[in-house]
């Protein structure tokens, strides 16, 4: 039975994606009926237009352990389920995938664990999402894989449908020859990937860093970023991701966000200034260089509260990992110490929230917020910083972004900082909060500008035609 149903739903795709997860969530109505809704997110509304207008398919996991349900249509899309056992969530995600190659790929801020177990558990995942693909895509069809956890599969597509056009996309950074190299599978995932026609990366240093690993490695011949393999030639190059600017822009532009944004202010007390932060919970975005940087400028007396206060939204994130529950006691913590010297009666100086916003709440926040502090030790892009740039039509706020983000290439007028530099990111922050208003509006108009000609659109309508050219 489910194998005529794959057959009639996605059956030769000629356009199909294959990521980590499906563009939709399974949701549970109060009346115990389940339903797919699209899930939030810029990779689902970079990819929808290309996939749905096209006819195609994406493959992915539902984000439940068990079977795999069957494949649907939703959105003008053909989505095809890979069922993962919890001990493939166990070993493929939570261990090979992101405590293995994540830490690795940020320049070990964590120390990355290698297990042969969790190895085998990656291959094994890695090759039945390869088997989906091959199973729907059209003969001559254009796939496209997308991330860290899925770098065998551009390969192990290869072998069955050499008539494919494969890309492939790296969301985070790829490190240099001297990091990667202490990967027990190195060779491995670098043959992965050469399987790919095109290989994408957020900045040009990360296709340089995989250019040089396959010369070394394979002693292959590489002219620039293109490698000759295999009777082919692999192109790796930079296509820095983006947001929809437009819609952000539209959304922190109306009359429900500028009025939320106003009642922020009144509800914080109405500070003089507000620095804000919004993050994923991780190691890799600096969460406590900011809350150092700010408890010493309170300490000073450069700042005080509550006339400043900083706003840390830290959205949950793997909460079934250890290290990741630590991490979050300690920045409670480290709060709760800045709040117990430096708060009064009049309100506390950092104001705290771990839970997930949405976007109306965020534009909100961003319209609010005098300066945007971000500060990550290592980042593939960055696009919280990207949407305060979008929500900033009035040409208010200043950006305070590390150097280690992929967007400090791009907004080059935010203030940028080096994270490990305590001092570095306190003067930064200081110079930011008493910007003069015509300096604000000229950096944030520049990094507009730069943020609407390279927008979501423009990313993933030039990834697809560098790929068309590769056919």
């Amino acid at each position: 039975m489910a194998d005529n149903t794959e057959e009639k739903v996605g059956a030769d795709s000629p356009v199909v994606v294959v990521a980590n997860r499906l563009p939709v969530d399974q949701v549970t109505d109060p009346d115990g009926s389940v339903r797919w809704q699209r899930s939030p997110g810029g990779l689902v509304t970079a990819l929808e237009p290309f996939v749905a207008g096209r006819g195609g398919a994406w493959v992915g996991w539902s984000g439940s352990a068990g079977e795999a349900p069957e494949p649907f249509e939703q959105g003008g899309m053909s989505l095809i389920p890979v069922g993962l056992s919890e001990e493939e969530v166990d070993h493929y995600y939570e261990g090979m995938s992101n405590a293995s190659l994540w830490p690795l790929y940020h320049d070990v801020v964590e120390k990355p664990e290698y297990h042969r177990h969790w190895w085998d558990t990656y291959v094994q995942v890695n090759k039945r999402f390869a088997e989906r693909a091959a199973a729907v895509a059209a003969e001559n069809a254009i796939v496209w894989v997308h991330d860290y956890q899925l770098q065998l599969v551009p390969a192990m597509l290869r072998q069955v449908r050499p008539d494919l056009t494969i890309g492939f996309f790296l969301h985070i950074p790829f490190p240099p020859y001297e990091l990667f190299t202490q990967l027990p599978w190195r060779s491995a995932v670098i043959e992965g990937l050469l399987g790919a026609d095109l290989v994408g990366f957020q900045r040009p240093s990360a296709a340089a860093n995989f250019v040089q690993l396959a010369r070394r490695l394979h002693d292959l011949g590489c002219r620039r970023n293109q490698i000759d393999y295999d009777g082919r030639v692999v192109t790796a190059k930079a296509f820095p991701i983006s947001i929809d600017a437009a819609a952000f822009d539209e959304l922190a532009r109306s009359p429900e966000v500028i009025a939320r944004a106003e009642e922020i202010r009144t509800e914080l007390g109405n500070p003089t200034k507000i620095v804000l932060g919004v993050d994923r919970l991780d190691y890799t975005k600096g969460i406590s260089v900011r809350l150092n940087a700010f408890e010493e400028l309170l300490q000073d007396g450069a700042l005080e509260a509550p006339g400043t206060v900083l706003v840390q939204v830290a959205t949950p994130s793997r909460e079934r990992v250890e290290h990741y529950v630590h991490m979050r006691e300690t920045i409670e913590q480290q709060v709760g110490h800045i709040n117990g010297v430096y708060g009064s009666i009049a309100g506390p100086a950092v104001h705290y929230f771990n839970q997930s916003m949405p976007r109306e709440e965020l534009a909100a926040l961003y319209r609010a917020a005098d300066v945007m502090l971000v500060t990550p030790y290592r980042d593939g892009m960055n696009l919280v910083a990207k949407e305060y740039v979008a929500a900033r039509g009035d040409l208010r706020g200043a950006l305070v972004l590390s150097e280690f983000a992929g967007a400090a290439a791009e907004l080059k007028q935010a203030f940028l900082v080096n994270p490990h530099d305590i001092a570095g990111v306190k003067n930064q922050l200081v110079r930011a909060l008493r910007i003069e208003p015509a300096e604000a509006a000229k950096r944030m108009r520049a990094m507009r500008r730069h943020l609407f000609r390279n927008d979501l659109e423009h990313w993933a309508g030039s990834f697809f035609e560098a790929l068309r050219g590769q056919a």
